[in-house]
């Protein structure tokens, strides 16, 4: 794309470990640990998560139709990808090989931009840029991956809780993203999907009691994070986004996610010496109340830091090594 753009491109094919079958880069079968779910326990419908794809895709459509690369891109006519579209034909693949529109409408509809966000007050960028997609490739992966592990998630903790984990992550990522990267225009749900991500092995860790196979659960999650974060070195890929969103839905994961200790909800009904007194197990009150101290002291910091407009690089010289690692083979100039 032009301006070398960061396309968010979730490429984790992950699943709910835990409670069911996980998918990695390669498709490959990911078996998952035996959960203890108590017949008491609610199951949910999910429909928040079907929501947000429909809304991911509808705003792709729109943005599309703004696009308009016939009528706005006259220096290539005649090179729109899909002309038979009309309007919502791509942009030309050397301007944007993910089959999608300009970074000029791209900006102009919310991506996240440093200038934009801090020198022009424009911080509803940080929220608008998780909606927005650089191509229907990248949309469709960021979709998937949402199906694969937002609906599981969804039916098993209700939607407000993965709704608040979903928004806040992608917050997280945006904010993350724009003290570390200046140069170019990020856009996309990997953010607030690797805050889901997060929060699954949080909430493993904080449930561990309630798990078997607990080592080959951990073990398998923490593979398909480092896979993924390590895919984010690549140029032009906004590795920022993707551990401020990861980070975020950790800490968040602590907060929301906690399961009641195995007994408890049949135990209430028992006499008083018999029933189980605390509903949570003490290393999820301690957890709870540390993840909840760090995620808003390191939201509070990062959005300070931010609109007064400090580079992270200046603090951290070895961070821009997180989201790009230059080789032979590419540079990482559009990545800071």
């Amino acid at each position: 794309m032009s301006r070398q753009d960061i396309e968010r491109g979730q490429r984790a094919n992950k699943n709910r470990t835990g409670s069911s079958s996980s998918n990695n880069n390669n498709g490959a079968h990911v078996p998952s640990p035996t959960y203890l779910i108590e017949d008491t326990e609610t199951q949910w419908t999910s429909w928040l998560v079907p929501m947000f794809v429909v809304a991911s895709v509808a705003v792709f459509i729109v943005v599309m139709y703004i696009n308009d690369c016939p009528k706005h891109d006259q220096a290539f006519k005649g090179k729109c990808v899909a002309r038979f579209l009309g309007r919502f034909s791509f942009e030309p693949l050397r301007k944007n090989p993910l089959f999608g529109p300009s970074s000029h409408t791209l900006e102009k509809l919310g991506g996240l931009e440093w200038t934009k966000v801090v020198q022009k007050h424009q911080g509803w960028r940080l929220i608008t840029c998780t909606w927005l997609h650089a191509g229907i490739i990248h949309l469709l992966v960021n979709m998937l991956c949402l199906v694969f592990i937002g609906i599981r998630l969804e039916q098993q903790f209700g939607f407000v809780r993965i709704g608040v984990i979903y928004l806040l992550s992608g917050f997280g990522g945006s904010v993350l993203s724009s003290l570390f990267i200046r140069n170019s225009i990020s856009v996309g749900a990997s953010g607030a999907l690797f805050g889901l991500l997060g929060a699954m092995l949080s909430e493993l860790l904080t449930n561990w009691s309630l798990y078997t196979n607990k080592a080959a659960a951990l073990i398998t999650l923490l593979v398909i994070i480092a896979i993924n974060l390590a895919i984010g070195i690549l140029p032009h890929v906004d590795n920022f986004a993707h551990i401020g969103g990861f980070l975020t839905g950790f800490f968040l994961g602590f907060v929301l996610l906690p399961r009641p200790r195995y007994g408890w909800l049949d135990g209430r009904n028992l006499p008083g010496s018999a029933a189980i007194k605390s509903k949570y197990k003490t290393h999820q009150y301690v957890l709870w109340l540390v993840s909840l101290v760090l995620l808003i002291a390191g939201l509070t910091v990062a959005l300070v830091m931010l609109f007064r407009g400090e580079n992270g690089n200046d603090r951290c010289r070895w961070c821009h090594y997180m989201s790009c690692v230059p080789t032979s083979s590419w540079n990482c100039e559009g990545n800071v």
